[in-house]
């Protein structure tokens, strides 16, 4: 007969989110329980997705590199790629973090317990062939899957999802990404780099719907350098495995409205994971996405249970995730705290990467909000001229009257690491001329967001603003 398990605390799901708020907990004095489905804590973020990923990209982020150090004299041969070290490598990075991540929760005591887990009343878990837990509290960060879409799934190993997609089986001649977004970019990215043909196929009239359009221009500019097409305005109506490949029908203004590649990968999204999880037996109500409904200390209906991550909402990111699961943690042990965050940073790590927090121009639009916008483009900077990348910008939106900073934006190598100042000036509420009267390192591309502010208080040094036309 399994053991029955008493815990103060049990998190389900160990992922960024649930493996924080186990963590902070047992530091809270807690008795806790971790429940993941993997055999190490880790979760999707690390298992199949934000890492492996990663991993991939730097590795064809080298062979671009290499490809066009042309342009500063420098001749490398065609590059030798051997999958299976390239695999090796991505798989010892994961192996390494979740083998710490349990050696953690070793030190703090936390229980971890390999196997799924579905709630079987209001206080129980049950983990299939193992354990039943009894728990006070609980926390759901069950975090998400791959989006399926009607009409274009086949049984097929030629069909890949984002998860399929970083085993790196082959690299197919020719390859469909269906879904312009991030997933689908950055995938794609790693495919064109290590030889295949990429053909994109975007829904809507541009790349990344949602994003801010001069911070997608530079990086639409270069991903039709990189793949073999880009579709847009273009459905997928169909999909059906033929004896060479699959074979694709589309519908959208373009001259072949069926082609056939050896492999087709479909990255639309992804969606809440909380079906099959006994929520109704635990009492908790999801909505019509399929996301558990919280409050603003992500309590669930039920208020002993509390749920994170992307199971509760977007933004479907896992640094959001991280900082709720402190926040429900924190909650638990009795600190009376709420989730109300002025910038969550997103990143899209293809070449050039784009990253932007708080409020952008597009929501601005949507709400007739009034703001003003500057702008710094990496011409202007020594540093990104040295790099060979001048093709980024930069952008800070500021409140007209106050000149606080709303949000701002980054495209270029290294915005993902940019953009945490631009946190930090939404979360502190600094005005623009804050960042323009702070010293930045020269030459470096932190410059860009001071060279931006300044703009807006006429000290602008690499860029001319004819302060009399604008008057």
């Amino acid at each position: 007969m399994a053991d029955t398990l008493n815990t103060e605390l049990v998190v389900l799901g160990g992922g960024p989110g649930g493996y924080a708020a186990a963590f902070l907990a047992a530091d809270r004095g807690l008795k806790v329980t971790l429940i993941d489905a993997a055999v190490k804590p880790g979760g999707t973020c690390l298992f199949v997705g934000c890492i492996p990923s990663k991993a991939l990209l730097h590795a064809a982020h080298l062979i671009t590199d290499a490809r066009e150090a042309g342009a500063f004299g420098l001749t490398f041969a065609p590059p030798k790629i051997d999958l299976n070290v390239l695999r090796a490598k991505k798989d010892k990075i994961i192996d390494l973090n979740a083998s710490h991540l349990l050696e953690l929760c070793k030190k703090r005591q936390v229980t971890f317990l390999s196997g799924r887990g579905v709630f079987t009343d209001p206080a129980t878990i049950q983990v299939e062939g193992g354990a039943t837990v009894q728990f006070k509290n609980a926390i759901i960060a069950t975090g998400s899957v791959p989006t399926k879409l009607p009409g274009l799934t086949l049984d097929s190993a030629r069909l890949l999802d984002s998860t399929s997609a970083l085993q790196l089986e082959n690299v197919p001649a020719t390859l469909l990404v269906v879904g312009g977004g991030y997933i689908g970019l950055e995938m794609g990215t790693v495919y064109a780099a290590l030889g295949s043909k990429v053909t994109c196929v975007e829904l809507t009239g541009g790349l990344l719907p949602g994003v801010d359009a001069d911070l997608v221009r530079p990086l639409a500019a270069r991903i039709k350098s990189q793949f073999h097409q880009v579709y847009l305005n273009t459905k997928v109506a169909k999909l059906a495995e033929v004896k060479d490949g699959i074979r694709a029908t589309f519908e959208g203004d373009l001259a072949e409205k069926e082609q056939t590649f050896e492999k087709v990968m479909v990255a639309v999204g992804r969606r809440p994971n909380s079906a099959n999880l006994g929520l109704d037996k635990a009492e908790v109500d999801i909505d019509q996405k399929g996301f558990v409904k919280v409050n603003e200390q992500r309590r669930t209906t039920n208020p002993n249970i509390f749920a994170i991550g992307d199971v509760a909402g977007e933004p479907m990111l896992a640094h959001k995730a991280s900082h709720e699961g402190k926040l429900a943690a924190q909650v638990i042990a009795g600190e009376p705290l709420v989730w109300d965050p002025r910038a969550i940073p997103a990143v899209v790590f293809t070449d050039p990467e784009i990253a932007w927090c708080g409020l952008t121009e597009t929501e601005a639009a949507k709400q007739n909000r009034e703001v003003r916008v500057a702008r710094f483009h990496w011409a202007g900077s020594g540093r990104a001229m040295t790099l060979g990348r001048s093709d980024g910008v930069t952008k800070i939106i500021t409140d007209p009257k106050t000149d606080q900073v709303l949000g701002v934006g980054l495209c270029g190598p290294g915005a993902g690491e940019l953009i945490a100042e631009g946190v930090i000036a939404v979360e502190m509420g600094a005005t623009s001329k804050d960042i323009a009267l702070s010293i930045h390192p020269h030459p470096t591309l932190t410059e860009t967001i001071s060279e931006a502010a300044e703009t807006l208080h006429d000290l602008a040094s690499h860029v001319f603003v004819n302060r009399k036309k604008v008057l």
